[in-house]
């Protein structure tokens, strides 16, 4: 592949791939615009050539139909406003109006094309929707992340439809790191998964053990690893067709000679309210009647001590429902046990991402992932298929 500072891009139309799929408010306000602020390096790069730069990205599920609300008139409005210059917004992401507008533009200008999901043709990584979306463009850049693990028109079969294709600086940036997690870490490497099921987690669970030092399962994922130790675990989210899976992951922890850890206590409550009485038991004296919905303080204080002489730590899901307050604790905890430990640290998942902000942290973390589905497919041990078609390119 090639990285958007290895290719010549004065004065031509660039295309680039952004993930500008940003939370938005009841009024359509930005909720958090990081996502838009990790695109500038590669923006201002292609700025600095002189480059006439077109912006594509998605927003929302539209199902491809026109969604007033899931515009990208906010994202064009904010990314103004960083640049410090005028970001056109086209009317829609194809046709011939969009081409004019982009055959009419001078070189340092910006346009940004409308919600690619518009078009059903974009999900369906439609052939001649993706010929249309290159046919305007001398180089495509691919800096979506965020969508690497999905098969779409503007980031699979696009690259068959521009000259030069490569690959933007956080999309580099994410790469690098999570080859850094998985092929070389620094040891000892411990792995953070948490999360509400066992099934969205299992196949990234198999692959760390394979390089990992220690793990630690915390969230609703943890009270399935406790039933299959045998715990009464209440009326806690447990997936019951995964039990004996759980159990052969504790045993192959053990072959593999990974040290695995789970809550020793919990915070219960008889159903998710932020009004609920809360209590907080040792994981053996679960009430039949309750659920555990975080860690408690015993184990806060155990997976921070397991932290302590970590070099790499991988962190990906929270460690109990920390949207209300009362169950916060533990993954709050978590993140300023991650931030304080002295290792490379490396977080990945949407509500990871959240919960660091959150608590504060996020200044201290080496590396909060932009992609929740696509990293957890590289912790997988799978490709993704944006990456894949880009090397496909260069190998023409």
């Amino acid at each position: 592949m090639k990285y958007i500072d290895q290719i010549d891009l004065k004065e031509k139309k660039v295309l680039c791939r952004f993930d500008f799929n940003v939370p938005l408010d009841d009024n359509s306000h930005i909720v958090d615009d990081r996502r838009i602020r990790a695109a500038l390096p590669t923006i201002n790069h292609a700025l600095d050539e002189n480059a006439k730069v077109i912006i594509i990205s998605h927003l929302g599920r539209p199902n491809g139909k026109v969604v007033d609300r899931l515009s990208l008139n906010p994202v064009a409005t904010r990314l103004s406003r960083f640049l410090g210059k005028r970001v056109v917004l086209a009317r829609d992401c194809i046709g011939g109006d969009v081409r004019k507008l982009i055959d009419n533009m001078e070189p340092g200008c910006i346009i940004m094309l409308e919600n690619l999901r518009f078009h059903k043709e974009e999900t369906e990584n439609n052939d001649d929707f993706a010929k249309k979306l290159g046919s305007c463009a001398d180089v495509y850049i691919d800096d979506a992340f965020g969508n690497a693990h999905r098969v779409h028109a503007s980031n699979v079969g696009i690259t068959k439809y521009v000259k030069e294709c490569g690959i933007g600086f956080l999309m580099k940036k994410e790469l690098n790191y999570f080859k850094k997690a998985l092929n070389n870490p620094p040891r000892p490497y411990v792995a953070i998964v948490g999360g509400a099921k066992v099934s969205d987690k299992l196949q990234v669970l198999i692959n760390l053990m394979k390089t990992v030092d220690k793990i630690i399962i915390g969230g609703g994922m943890a009270f399935t690893f406790l039933k299959a130790m045998g715990h009464e675990i209440g009326t806690s989210i447990v997936e019951e067709n995964l039990i004996d899976v759980a159990y052969n992951g504790i045993e192959m922890a053990k072959k593999s000679g990974v040290k695995l850890y789970l809550p020793v206590d919990c915070v219960i409550a008889e159903k998710v309210d932020p009004k609920s009485v809360t209590k907080i038991v040792p994981v053996q004296e679960i009430n039949p009647d309750w659920m555990g919905l975080d860690i408690g303080p015993a184990t806060i204080t155990l997976f921070a001590e397991v932290l302590h002489d970590a070099r790499t730590v991988l962190w990906n899901g929270p460690m109990g429902v920390f949207e209300i307050d009362a169950f916060s604790r533990g993954t709050f905890a978590m993140a300023h046990a991650v931030a304080n430990s002295h290792a490379l640290t490396i977080a990945g998942g949407g509500d990871t991402d959240v919960a660091i902000h959150e608590a504060g942290e996020s200044d201290y973390i080496t590396y909060i992932s932009t992609g929740g589905g696509a990293s957890l497919k590289l912790l997988e041990g799978g490709k993704l298929p944006a990456v894949e078609a880009l090397n496909k390119t260069s190998e023409e």
